[in-house]
Order: C-alpha cells, then sequence, then structure tokens
C-alpha cells in the first residue's frame, strides 16, 4: 500500500445521501422461479418486496411503518411467504405468514414467545420452527402444518441445544451444545425411539457444528476445527459412526448446504474478511463455473428448486448489496437492484484495503482500511474501529457510516483484533479473560499504523465501536486515557457484572460460553469490575458521544445511562442520542440519519477542529 497524500476531486455527500441508499436483505426464489423475495429499507423501515426474473420490476408487498419485516421464504408451492417480526427491536420475533391476497397471519403470538424459523420439510407441506414459549430460556423444535398452521412439539429442549438441522425423511434432528466459545459437540435427536445420541466425543476444545443431512438421510455433513486452526466439513455416516473429511480450505468454512434436489452442495468460505462461494456437484466431485461473477463478494446466495436459476446477493466495500439473478443457460448475471443512492457517484467512494500491522508482541493484526478524502492537502483526522463481539469480525463488505466519515475527510481503520473470528481458532481465543487488556493493546496499536500514514494528524486519532465495540471505546478511554483524543460508543457495555447477569433469556444456551471469554460475574466479581470501565469512570478525561436504543435487550439503556451521568459529574464533555423505538442495531432510516449526522457533528468539534 502507498502512502502517498490521497488529495482527491471527489463529491462530497450529506448523511442523508447517504443513507438514501437502499439497504437489502434475505433473498427467496419462488416455487414457480418467477420471483424473488427480499427485504429493503427503501421505505425507511425494512419491509418485504417482490422482484419479477421475467420483467425486472419491484413490489412492495408489506406496509409497516414502525417495526421492520424480515422477510424468510416463499412457499414451497405457492405464492404464500413467511417473515419475522418485533416490536421496536426488542428481539422478540414472531413468524407471520403473509397470504396471495395480501392478508396476514401472526402463527406465533405468545406476546413473550420468541420465534425462529429453521427449515422446511423435505416434502413441502410443513415447516420447523424454534419457540422458547414454554421455557424464556430454551428454543423447543416445532413442526407447523401449512394448511391447518397447527403445530407440533417434536423437540422439548431443556439443555440449550442449538438446532442444527432436520433429515429429509422428518425423523432425525441435528443439534449443536455450545461448551464455551471454543468448544461445542453434536447430538442427534431420533424422533421415532426418541433417542439423543452424542457423536462428537472429543477431548480439548473442538468445535463442532452440525450442518445438513445428505438426501438418503443417512449421513450429517458438520463444520470443525478437529486438529486444525480452521473450521473444515465432515461427515458423519449414522448406522457406522465413522466420519470423513468432505472440504477443506485454508480459511474459515462458514456454512454449507444442499441445493433442494441435492444435486449440488454450497458452502462459503471466509477468506480474510470477504465471503468467497463454492457450489460442488456431488456426483461428478467438479465445482460449478459462476461465470462473470459481479465484482465483489456474495453474501447470500440461492438456487431454485430446477437448480438452473441462481440469485446473489453481492456488495463491495464501495458497493452496497444488490440482487442478481443467473439463469444457467445465459451464463449472464442479471442486476435486479440498484441500490445506489443515484445522487452518488460509485468513483466517490472509497475502496477498502486490507491491511496488517504488528501489535505489542509482533503478531500480526488484521485490520480493513478505509482511505480518507482529503480536499485540501491539510493532515486527516482518522478514527480507530472496533467491531461487536466479543467473537466478531469487520468485513470487506458496504459500510454507509464508514463511507460517510471517509467521505467526510476522517480515515477509518476497521480493526480485527485478536479474539476477532476467522483467523483460526488460537488468534479467537486469544483475548480470552483478558479483554479490555489484550485486545485494547491491539487497537491502541492501530494508531501505530495510522501514524506512519504521512497524510493522518497524528494528534487527531479517535475510537468509535458499537456493542462490543462500544465497550472497547470506554475501555479506551478508562483504562488509557491518554492514547485517543475523543471516543463514539455506540450502545456499548460499560459494566460487565450487570450485563452478564442480565443476558437475555433466549441466549441461555450462550451464557457459559460468554463467561468463558469475559468471566463469571458471580464468582469473579472483582476481576468483572476491573474490566467495566463504569466502575474506572472517573478516569476519562476526553470527549464521549453515546447512541443507545431504548428497547435494546442485550445492552440495557441503564449501560449509557449511567456512563453519560459518571461523564456529566465529571465535567467531561459527553453527547448523549437515545432513540425510543429501536433495539441492538438502528433499524429506522432516520436514526441513522440522526444518530450519524451527530456523530458527524461531535467529531468535527472535537477531533476536526482542535
Amino acid at each position: 500500500m502507498t502512502n502517498n497524500i490521497p488529495v482527491s476531486n471527489s463529491k462530497q455527500y450529506t448523511i442523508e445521501q447517504f443513507f438514501n441508499s437502499e439497504s437489502i436483505m434475505y433473498n427467496s426464489i419462488s416455487y414457480d422461479e418467477k420471483n424473488v423475495l427480499y427485504s429493503s429499507d427503501k421505505s425507511g423501515i425494512y419491509n418485504a418486496y417482490i422482484v419479477s426474473l421475467e420483467n425486472g420490476s419491484h413490489k412492495q408487498v408489506t406496509h409497516s411503518t414502525d417495526n421492520a419485516i424480515h422477510a424468510i421464504s416463499f412457499f414451497p408451492n405457492d405464492n404464500r411467504f413467511l417473515y419475522l417480526s418485533d416490536k421496536g427491536g426488542n428481539e422478540i420475533l414472531h413468524i407471520y405468514v403473509q397470504n396471495e391476497d395480501g392478508s396476514v397471519s401472526e402463527l406465533t403470538t405468545g406476546e413473550q414467545e420468541r420465534a425462529e424459523f429453521y427449515q422446511w420439510s423435505r416434502d413441502g407441506k410443513s415447516f420447523f420452527y424454534g419457540s422458547n414459549k414454554r421455557n424464556p430460556s430454551f428454543m423447543d423444535v416445532y413442526e407447523m402444518d401449512i394448511e391447518s398452521f397447527q403445530s407440533t412439539c417434536i423437540f422439548t429442549n431443556n439443555e440449550g441445544y442449538e438446532f442444527g438441522s432436520v433429515s429429509p425423511n422428518n425423523r432425525l434432528l441435528s443439534f449443536a451444545k455450545v461448551n464455551n466459545s471454543n468448544d461445542s459437540n453434536i447430538y442427534i435427536y431420533d424422533r421415532d425411539i426418541d433417542l439423543l445420541k452424542h457423536i462428537s466425543q472429543h477431548d480439548g476444545d473442538v468445535h463442532y457444528i452440525p450442518q445438513k443431512f445428505s438426501e438418503d438421510s443417512m449421513y450429517l455433513y458438520f463444520l470443525t476445527d478437529e486438529n486444525d486452526e480452521f473450521q473444515y466439513l465432515k461427515r458423519y455416516h449414522i448406522n457406522t459412526n465413522t466420519s470423513e473429511e468432505v472440504m477443506k480450505e485454508n480459511w474459515d468454512i462458514m456454512y454449507s448446504f444442499f441445493s433442494q434436489d441435492y444435486h449440488y452442495l454450497v458452502y462459503a468460505i471466509n477468506h480474510d474478511a470477504k465471503t468467497v462461494v463454492k457450489i460442488l456437484n456431488v456426483t461428478t466431485n467438479q465445482l460449478l463455473d459462476l461465470p462473470n461473477l459481479p465484482e465483489g463478494q456474495i453474501v447470500n446466495i440461492k438456487m431454485s428448486k430446477s437448480e438452473q436459476v441462481i440469485t446473489i446477493q453481492c456488495n463491495s466495500s464501495n458497493s452496497p448489496s444488490n440482487l442478481y439473478a443467473l439463469h444457467r443457460e445465459s451464463k449472464k448475471w442479471k442486476k435486479l437492484t440498484n441500490t445506489l443512492n443515484p445522487e452518488i457517484n460509485q468513483q466517490d467512494l472509497v475502496k477498502a484495503e486490507v491491511i496488517r500491522y504488528p501489535s505489542f508482541d509482533g503478531l500480526e493484526i488484521p485490520a480493513i482500511y478505509y482511505k480518507p478524502v482529503i480536499r485540501n492537502g491539510e493532515l486527516a483526522p482518522a478514527l480507530v474501529y472496533v467491531h461487536g463481539g466479543p467473537g466478531g469480525q469487520s468485513r470487506m463488505e458496504y459500510n454507509p457510516l464508514f463511507q460517510y466519515l471517509a467521505n467526510q475527510g476522517y480515515a477509518v481503520l476497521a480493526v480485527n483484533n485478536r479474539g476477532s473470528s476467522g483467523y483460526g481458532k488460537s488468534f479467537f481465543s486469544a483475548a480470552d479473560l483478558q479483554h479490555g487488556e489484550i485486545d485494547l493493546e491491539d487497537c491502541i496499536q492501530a494508531k501505530s499504523f495510522l501514524q506512519s500514514q504521512n497524510y493522518i494528524d497524528n494528534n487527531k486519532i479517535g475510537i468509535i465501536g458499537g456493542s462490543y465495540g462500544g465497550y472497547m471505546v470506554l475501555a479506551a478511554l478508562a483504562f488509557r486515557p491518554e492514547e485517543f483524543n475523543i471516543g463514539v460508543d455506540i450502545f456499548g457495555v460499560s459494566n460487565w457484572e450487570r450485563t452478564l447477569k442480565s443476558i437475555p433469556a433466549w441466549w441461555e444456551s450462550f451464557r457459559d460460553a460468554l463467561y468463558k471469554k469475559l468471566g463469571n460475574p458471580y464468582t469473579q466479581t472483582e476481576y468483572i469490575r476491573s474490566i467495566s470501565p463504569l466502575f474506572h469512570a472517573e478516569k476519562i478525561n476526553k470527549p464521549l458521544i453515546v447512541l443507545q436504543g431504548a428497547n435494546d435487550p442485550r445492552v440495557l439503556q441503564v449501560e449509557s445511562d449511567e456512563i453519560v451521568a459518571a461523564l456529566q459529574k465529571n465535567n467531561v464533555p459527553v453527547e448523549y442520542v437515545v432513540f425510543p423505538d429501536e433495539g441492538h442495531g438502528f433499524m429506522e432510516k432516520e436514526n441513522k440519519i440522526i444518530g450519524y449526522k451527530a456523530v458527524l457533528a461531535f467529531l468535527d468539534q472535537y477531533l476536526k477542529q482542535v
């Protein structure tokens, strides 16, 4: 990477222009292969849309004005579809069906019942889903008939098992059991004989993650990092209790699934923070050629029932996700959406780069770098960004906030500090019980990379992050108060003791995993408080802005309330933006615009102009 001053004539855009681009999610092909279902925030909040594969026309098919609609899937044999929605971001998701005439039925109706769609049955007559209506802490597995919409509980979950898949013959269910963040097991439940069998006996910390069953229901495909740094794909033969390797890459395989008629195995690789998708013909063992792929990474892929139509969502660091379709005989991708605001020229946007820098002990830390757009030759301020988690990963995907900040002249370095996923299990576990310490040092060392760029103002470097990343912002300001000039905390944890004791009920199966990473709030109280910024807030002396959703079930509003109050008491400049209709992550465009406009005004006042 060159170190030349990146003076640019790129046009400067407003926050409204960036967030008036369209954000889309999900992807489902209709049974007759004529339409694709997806969710878009074009209306200001996520709603369901259908685009025609025949003429490219779009139709908005839900009209929510307050709660996000997460489009899940068309029905197997008609144009009805399922979607999920909660109330104001509270994460108590319910399953709904929208009929062909536009009428809607709520299928999971308990006020405190959280539901998750799992998969369709092979015969298309039912679907499987999880619900915690019996016990708020655990997701039981239900099968719902799609004509009567009557559901039956087929697995009562009393141990915190995580659903994997149902076999094509509907007899077998696979589950994961998370022991800690570095160790998990696989179980297979046989409905016919009511037997739950552990199939992944091992010593030490090894991940076993169930994927899909084979067409004949004789094999379970699964991911594991057994004797390896990275996850690879194996399969377990149910009758012989033996396993064999299927596919291994030099990076984590993230997921795998079969096409509807089981002729193809689709799997995705986390290749240096970018998703690479491969499709294997299971008969010939040859990879399917995907010609003329759009630039960027595939973040969502589906194959039609005939296996002749492939739809993908593809994005890149300077382009939001778009839907594309390929009719395999044509060998040409058809672009179905144009999500970038037409007022923005893509050539004005920054292409991010993957860089690496040495940390305090010589360990190389990967990061994604967005160069600032410099228009006048002056030195640029910079921000170190920390992702969520713990255990998340910043990736090479479109981030409108990063593009907005870079367009306004700020460098952004999105750090994948040790403890991040995607770089092997040793790297992932390297920060266990050292959060707010060793991972914080990685973030501080990111400053050295920024300071080595001759167009960065070494005296104007801040830190920004959300959720766990927001915690890292507070940790940096509290524990290393002279390192960064300002902090931007987006719903970050200030008191781990409280947060770890108030984990949402539906996260019960991950409780021990979080304790292994961060500490047990009941038995390691002194340590937990030592890494919690709230108990050290008197050391914070740099300006801070905090963004928070009032309905956040993971990081409660009190986490932000109390850190803001502590800084106000100490007469430290602090700004606070609370959204009454948001949860853990902001869904409404208008809220994003308000929040990130406040962030830029804060940065301009306390970082750029000081």
